[in-house]
């Protein structure tokens, strides 16, 4: 008890207790103190809750793995998902519809110039060569054989400006070949086959579980944009509006440690993670079950960011400036 001091009721100092006394008052004092531990036993903890939107496609499914299995909830996260078809959209609601959200670094990169304060939070997916996501698709009879060989043709894509179409351009780029060359129209995944079919379309951006499909039917693919731009290339991953990202990072640990676990239950147990996949984007159980999985890495950095500014600043498409340094907001 070194420094403890009593006071007469003039307020002069008097000596310190001896030892023994000052045990015996402390344990006076510890047994005047409210129970804890049967008033812990009664109460619920409080969750911080989270608003999180995802688009339904294999890409974000540790995030379901995490909400079905109880990991968010594991760590202390009241976690809300919501489903949304464009990623490009998304970046103006940080902070105001959502907390965390799905995104891509164009569509990140591109936000951040034009202002909004947005960063990215956690990876999600990367693609490398040893396990594929994206394929273009040609027809076996198409005579393309290669990149070069799209001059002048017509490309089917998710979405004009986004990931997958960026790096088509930069392959082509990359290649020797306009990017402006080629006619781009945008196509639902679901619809492309049909549309390459029918000859409305000379190639198709592509990712699982619609390659299989189309490899599956005799078409072929001639490559993988996405690993033009870096091998292994950050694909997707998390944002939140920089102000609350910053001040939350307590809160971003606990969300990274849930996919965490998410991602350690998908390794050990595949076949209930794909139920988990056909419940969230309602693909019958037989395509779920045989859909591969992407490489999962929940590590982001900025260095990942930079990789993708400059693909955009070469195709003229990041007009303002962007410190990649600044984007990224993880835990340390």
């Amino acid at each position: 008890m070194k420094g403890l001091r009593f006071f007469h009721r003039a307020g002069s100092p008097v000596r310190s207790p001896t030892p023994c006394l000052a045990a015996a008052l402390l344990a006076v004092s510890l047994a005047l103190l409210p129970a804890a531990a049967p008033l812990a036993q009664g109460v619920t903890p409080v969750k911080t809750p989270l608003r999180v939107a995802y688009v339904p496609v294999i890409t974000w499914l540790i995030s379901w793995v995490a909400k079905d299995r109880g990991f968010f909830d594991l760590h202390g996260l009241d976690v809300t998902l919501s489903p949304i078809q464009n990623l490009s959209l998304l970046p103006p609601t940080m902070g105001r519809q959502f907390d965390i959200a799905a995104s891509t670094a164009p569509d990140l990169l591109k936000a951040a110039a034009s202002g909004i304060d947005v960063v990215g939070v956690a990876g999600e997916t990367i693609e490398l060569t040893a396990n594929q996501s994206m394929q273009v698709i040609v027809r076996p009879d198409s005579g393309i054989r290669s990149v070069q060989d799209l001059k002048g043709k017509v490309v089917a894509t998710p979405t004009i400006g986004a990931v997958m179409h960026v790096a088509t351009l930069h392959w082509l780029r990359a290649g020797g070949v306009d990017p402006n060359s080629i006619r781009a129209i945008e196509v639902p995944f679901p619809n492309m086959g049909d549309q390459l079919k029918a000859g409305r379309v000379d190639a198709l951006e592509l990712l699982q579980p619609f390659v299989g499909q189309q490899l599956a039917a005799g078409n072929v693919s001639i490559g993988n944009p996405l690993l033009s731009v870096a091998d292994p290339g950050l694909f997707t991953f998390w944002i939140a509006q920089g102000a609350w990202a910053r001040a939350n990072p307590a809160v971003l640990e606990r969300w990274i440690a849930a996919l965490k676990d998410a991602r350690q239950f998908l390794e050990t147990n595949p076949t209930e993670s794909r139920s988990i996949l056909a419940k969230y984007t309602r693909l019958p159980d037989a395509v779920a079950q045989r859909i591969p999985f992407p490489t999962y890495d929940t590590t982001l950095n900025a260095s990942q960011l930079e990789v993708w500014a400059k693909v955009l600043r070469d195709l003229g498409q990041l007009n303002g400036p962007v410190d990649a340094s600044r984007l990224v907001v993880t835990p340390r």
